[in-house]
């Protein structure tokens, strides 16, 4: 079984379709960046199964970012990614965190925000507070307000393993309630251990086997990191030259890192050298 899956699924005779994410290395790719508190590690998971289910609910070509923000001691947590389902994701927090604490207790007055960044057309951003208990409730109300479709969304995420579901009525002329709440009742009670263990086909079949579901073939959840030794040079392009000198001749070098991936990029005066002149360095990135 594949740890890193993404599995549509529709109802054949209910207008109500679905998805089932499963991750495990990606997860994990994420996490080993940094030393993040258990309680980020799993927002970090949940938000990574959520970033991936509104990937393949939205349907568009491009980049998609999710991210929550606040004013309490975690800043930001975000997973940035794009509809082929390549994802990386961080978190900025000071001080220590407990185990258990709340959205509000680690965002304070925080939001979430949802970016899509079509490869062709406009940018859309929709903002939903984080005022509900979890996530996935925060997730529920960003759909009820952005498409006014009935969803539910479950999240899991222990340090090791993430998983979810999302089930969501499809638009009709039919009044589809009735439906989708006994759908709903019967994936409450879904467990977190089944989500991690059992197979999507598995999991649908305890779920349902008592309706026509038709499950899709799997795509693919990837950790993928877009930081490159010419994106870095970039960055350090923007800076005054004169700052960078400086910094070259106290130091003999700058290092930069990337906070997804822990990639390090290191610039002696020669690379500075050829960064303001235009002229591409080839070094390869120093782990």
């Amino acid at each position: 079984m594949n740890k890193d899956t993404l599995h549509r699924f529709v109802f054949d005779n209910l207008d109500v379709r679905g998805e089932i994410a499963q991750l495990e290395q990606s997860y994990q790719q994420i996490l080993a960046a940094n030393n993040y508190p258990v309680v980020l590690q799993k927002i970090l998971g949940e938000l990574l199964v959520a970033t991936s289910l509104l990937s393949a609910t939205i349907k568009f070509s491009g980049d998609i970012s999710v991210q929550l923000q606040g004013d309490g001691p975690v800043s930001l947590a975000v997973i940035n990614g794009n509809s082929d389902l390549e994802l990386r994701g961080v978190a900025r927090w000071k001080g220590e965190l407990a185990d258990t604490a709340s959205l509000s207790e680690l965002f304070g007055k925080g939001y979430m925000v949802i970016t899509l960044t079509p490869t062709e057309g406009e940018r859309y951003q929709g903002i939903v507070s984080l005022e509900h208990a979890d996530l996935a409730a925060c997730l529920e109300e960003y759909f009820n307000q952005s498409e006014q479709l009935p969803t539910q969304i479950k999240l899991f995420a222990d340090g090791k393993q993430a998983a979810g579901m999302l089930l969501q009525v499809l638009p009709s002329d039919k009044d589809n309630n009735e439906d989708f709440e006994h759908l709903t009742t019967l994936t409450t009670t879904i467990k977190q251990q089944e989500l991690f263990e059992l197979p999507a086909t598995e999991v649908l079949h305890r779920l349902y086997h008592e309706e026509d579901v038709r499950l899709f073939d799997g795509d693919d959840v990837t950790f993928k990191c877009s930081c490159s030794r010419e994106r870095t040079s970039a960055a350090l392009r923007t800076l005054a030259k004169t700052e960078v000198d400086s910094i070259i001749a106290q130091d003999g070098e700058i290092v930069m890192g990337c906070e997804y991936c822990s990639a390090t990029y290191k610039f002696d005066a020669i690379d500075v050298a050829a960064i303001f002149a235009d002229s591409p360095t080839t070094d390869t990135p120093a782990q």
